[in-house]
């Protein structure tokens, strides 16, 4: 077959992804006094699709004494044991309370009520104060469908069903836009921009149990990635200790949310027991890192259930107040044949944030020239481990940060040049698995990747079953250069799963290639065979393509561990 052909559509910012981070930045630069041109690429439909709208628990934010910004900033920096970037970090905290107070007066977001008519905040793991703003256990539906809303009434244009491919660059490497491919019609779209916003949103669904919504592959950092744009703490992926476990049922690993244990649930092993004692005194409490460990040691220790799982409960409270409290999830585990309200809830570890990604500044900017990052694509904001309520934070308020910084500086930037040949061999690449008849599919390298990743660089990692990882990826990238998807471009899903393998395969080799640098364990990160973390060197590590993970001294802007004590 021939290569489809392909259309040029010219914008000032071209916002890649529609969650938090995407719709904050559009709606940003549409309330600036010169809104410039934005186009906002969605590759699932608009308003229905991406991980924000899947939030359940809530949004991190100093509201009201006696919590403080230095003890939200101190809570972030201690979570990510210390190789944070501090600077973003501050940024995150300091920007959250203005944040939230835009999501309900500008946006229409109606988050829940105390008796006293203030915005409620509830308890979350790892955090000193309840800080936790939510919206019953449906906190991202309501932020999404109010920002969706807001963001539809404005001049942005919206295309649905529409994802990028890859990221354009002139003759000088600087970001002119991307590539873009329509699902519906499998025709190619090259879109000419003076800035770029990367916000498509991680999410590790390259490991056997995982939370994010499907349609996560990664692409931003795999396009960042092949663009050139420098990595960092990608050996550090945070798994949420309690996904739902139904059997091969798509829901299988959708996160009960951490409210649930800050209210009071237990984790009970296989055995009927309580064990989070044994691992932390903060028992159920404690951050996300060190319970999905947990959970995952009492299942690989025998002391599991049946199905390979624990068991959470919340039953002991009441089902009034389980239905009161936390009525979204009842009904989802009601949905797969299980009663949060009355009786224990078979759960696992489940692969859910990246806490790597693209290295940013304070002003969202990449070190590719034009390219833009916030959200979950962008590294650094929190360090080796995040703390849950604190993700749609740094959504929303890198997001918003981005279409601030755009509003005033996409007018000055030079007017893209796009490199026709470029786009030419793009397209080429992008088509040839519809031009292989007969070849295998994706679909068991897809189920392959699943296994090797979740074995080999998961919760509990060594540098022999690493070393493993790496020639499996290697071996599985060649099969997916053979594999094919032949037939008509327009809906082909097995065309849009081949090139998101690509992009999971790119991503699960720079999380191998860093889990092997870090000989340590700090965080997320677990080496069995270097369990200790290394007090002595403070450091985190940063990937470009082609090289070698290097490891950088930690920038101690603001407060050092010592100071935290």
């Amino acid at each position: 077959m021939t290569n489809p052909p392909y259309e040029i559509h010219d914008t000032d910012v071209l916002i890649l992804g529609s969650g938090g981070a995407g719709l904050c930045a559009a709606l940003h630069l549409a309330d600036a006094p010169r809104s410039p041109r934005v186009t906002l690429a969605v590759k699932g439909l608009f308003g229905k699709s991406g991980c924000t709208r899947m939030v359940q628990g809530g949004y991190n934010v100093v509201l009201q004494a006696p919590d403080s910004l230095d003890a939200h900033f101190r809570d972030t920096l201690a979570g990510g044991q210390w190789i944070n970037d501090q600077e973003l970090a501050w940024l995150l905290v300091s920007e959250a309370p203005g944040r939230v107070l835009e999501l309900e007066n500008r946006v229409g977001c109606f988050f829940d009520r105390a008796p006293d008519g203030t915005v409620h905040q509830k308890p979350f793991a790892g955090q000193s104060h309840d800080r936790t703003v939510h919206k019953g256990d449906l906190t991202g539906i309501e932020i999404v469908n109010r920002l969706s809303e807001q963001v539809a009434a404005t001049d942005t244009e919206i295309l649905e069903e529409v994802r990028a491919v890859e990221l354009l660059r002139d003759g000088n490497g600087r970001v002119v836009g991307a590539l873009l491919l329509n699902l519906r019609t499998g025709g190619f779209i090259a879109a000419r921009a003076r800035a770029t916003l990367l916000a498509t949103g991680g999410g590790p669904t390259m490991y056997r149990i995982s939370a994010p919504c499907h349609d996560k592959t990664c692409d931003g950092i795999a396009m960042g990635w092949r663009a050139g744009a420098t990595l960092r703490d990608m050996e550090m992926v945070q798994y949420h200790p309690t996904g739902l476990l139904a059997a091969d049922s798509q829901i299988t690993g959708t996160v009960l949310e951490e409210g649930l244990r800050g209210a009071g649930a237990y984790l009970v092993n296989g055995e009927g027991n309580r064990y989070m004692h044994l691992y932390d005194e903060r028992e159920e409490r404690a951050t996300r890192d060190v319970v999905s460990r947990a959970g995952y040691m009492e299942i690989m220790a025998g002391r599991g259930t049946p199905e390979g799982g624990v068991l959470l409960d919340i039953s002991h409270k009441g089902a009034e107040f389980v239905m009161g409290n936390f009525k979204g999830m009842t009904l989802r585990c009601r949905d797969v044949g299980y009663d949060l309200a009355r009786e224990p809830v078979l759960v696992s570890p489940t692969a859910h944030f990246l806490m790597g990604g693209l290295t940013i500044d304070t002003s969202c900017r990449s070190d590719l020239e034009g390219l833009y990052v916030a959200g979950e694509d962008a590294g650094g904001v929190h360090g080796a481990n995040r703390l849950g309520g604190n993700g749609v934070a740094e959504s929303t308020v890198f997001g918003g940060l981005a279409g601030d910084v755009l509003a005033e500086t996409a007018a000055g930037l030079p007017d893209p040049v796009l490199d026709t040949a470029q786009v030419v061999a793009m397209i080429e690449k992008a088509t040839a698995p519809l031009r292989r008849e007969g070849a295998p599919t994706v679909y068991p390298l897809i189920e392959e990747l699943k296994d090797t990743m979740w074995r080999k660089a998961g919760l509990v990692r060594d540098a022999a079953a690493l070393e493993e990882a790496v020639g499996d990826l290697e071996r599985l990238r060649e099969g997916w250069a053979g594999a094919g998807c032949p037939g008509a471009p327009g809906y082909n899903l097995g065309w849009w799963d081949w090139l998101n393998l690509e992009n999971l395969l790119d991503v699960s080799q720079t999380i191998v290639a860093c889990a092997l640098a870090r000989d340590e364990s700090r965080g997320s990160h677990y080496r069995s065979d270097q369990p200790n973390r290394d007090e002595s060197a403070l450091y985190h590590l940063t990937l470009r393509e082609g090289e070698a993970p290097a490891r950088r001294p930690v920038t101690l802007s603001r407060l050092r561990p010592e100071q935290a004590a």
